[in-house]
C-alpha cells in the first residue's frame, strides 16, 4: 500500500506506542538495578488493534486494546519478564485463549469491564510459569499456568493448558483449555478450541468451543471459517450463543500494520424462557504491531 493518510498516521501511533513502552520499560528497570537498559533491553510483541464493531440490534461499538512485554536487564537478572496492557481484565485473570474472546465472536465489549494491566512473569521448569500482576482498580492477581503439547505423528497435535489463578473478587478459579490442530496441507489447518472455566464464587463453569479451518495464502494473509460455541452450566440453556464467523486479514503495510474483515451469524439465548434469536455482526480490524 502506497503512503496514505492512513498509512501515515498508523507510522506516527507505532512510533509513539514503541517510544511510551520504552520509556516506561526504563523507568520500571530501574527499580530493579542500576544496569542500562541498552545491555539487552527490548520492547517484545507489542500489539495495538483498533476495533469496530457492528452487532444486528446493537450500537456501533468502537474499542481499542494493546499489550506487550519486554525484555529487561535488571528484572531478567530476577529470571522474571515484565508485561503491560489495556484490554478485559477478566479474560486477561482467567487466560482465555484470544481466539475465544468476546472480540472475537463479534461480541460488544463493555467498556467498563478494560482496564490497565501490568505484572511480572516467571518462566519456571516442566511446563510450568508464574505470574503476578494489577488489574484496573488497582486489584491484584496471581496465575500459575501448566501447558503441554503431545504430536501425534506429523500432522496432528494437542495443547493442553491449564491455570490457576486467584483475585479478590473469584477467590481461586481455574481455566482448562484443550486444542486438537490437525495440518491437512502446509497451507490449510483444522483446528477444535475449547476452555472452561470455574471459580470458588460461581461454581458454574462458563465454557466456548472453536471449530475452525484455517487456509494461509502467503504474505500473512489468512481466511479462516469458524463454527462458535459458548454456554454456561446450570444456567438453563446448555448453548447460549452458536453461530459461523467467516474472517480475511491481510497486510496493508509492511509486515507490522495488517486489517482484517469479520463477518458472523449468530443465533443467541440467554434464558430458558427466551426464544433464539438470529443477528448478524460485521468487525472491522486494524492491528498495528510493534
Amino acid at each position: 500500500m502506497a503512503q496514505t493518510p492512513l498509512v501515515d498516521a498508523a507510522v506516527t501511533t507505532r512510533e509513539s506506542l514503541r517510544a511510551t513502552a520504552e520509556w516506561l520499560a526504563r523507568g520500571v528497570d530501574s527499580w530493579f538495578g542500576d544496569r542500562p537498559f541498552e545491555e539487552g533491553g527490548a520492547v517484545r510483541n507489542g500489539r495495538f488493534d483498533l476495533r469496530l464493531l457492528l452487532r444486528e440490534r446493537k450500537s456501533p461499538d468502537l474499542g481499542a486494546r494493546f499489550n506487550a512485554s519486554f525484555r529487561l536487564p535488571n528484572i531478567e537478572r530476577l529470571g522474571a519478564q515484565l508485561f503491560i496492557g489495556r484490554d478485559n481484565p477478566r479474560e486477561v485473570v482467567t487466560d482465555q485463549p484470544n481466539a475465544l474472546s468476546r472480540e472475537q465472536h463479534l461480541q460488544r465489549r463493555d467498556r467498563r469491564d478494560d482496564a490497565f494491566f501490568a505484572g511480572l512473569g516467571v518462566q519456571g521448569t516442566g511446563g510450568f510459569d508464574f505470574r503476578v500482576g494489577l488489574r484496573g482498580g488497582p486489584k491484584p492477581y496471581a496465575q500459575v499456568r501448566y501447558q503441554h503439547a503431545w504430536r501425534f505423528g506429523p500432522a496432528d497435535t494437542l495443547d493442553f493448558r491449564e491455570t490457576v489463578f486467584l483475585t479478590r473478587d473469584d477467590r481461586f478459579g481455574s481455566t482448562t483449555v484443550l486444542s486438537y490442530d490437525h495440518d491437512f496441507s502446509p497451507t490449510l489447518v483444522g483446528r477444535w478450541l475449547n476452555a472452561a472455566t470455574i471459580t470458588q464464587r460461581s461454581k458454574r463453569f462458563e465454557w466456548s468451543s472453536n471449530l475452525g479451518l484455517y487456509r494461509f495464502f502467503g504474505d500473512q494473509r489468512l481466511l479462516s471459517t469458524e463454527a462458535i460455541f459458548r454456554g454456561r452450566e446450570g444456567g438453563g440453556v446448555n448453548i447460549e450463543e452458536y453461530g459461523l464467523r467467516l474472517s480475511w486479514e491481510q497486510p496493508l503495510h509492511d509486515v507490522w500494520l495488517l486489517g482484517e474483515i469479520s463477518v458472523g451469524h449468530f443465533r443467541e439465548r440467554e434464558l430458558a424462557t427466551d426464544p433464539r434469536r438470529g443477528l448478524w455482526a460485521l468487525g472491522l480490524n486494524l492491528k498495528i504491531r510493534f
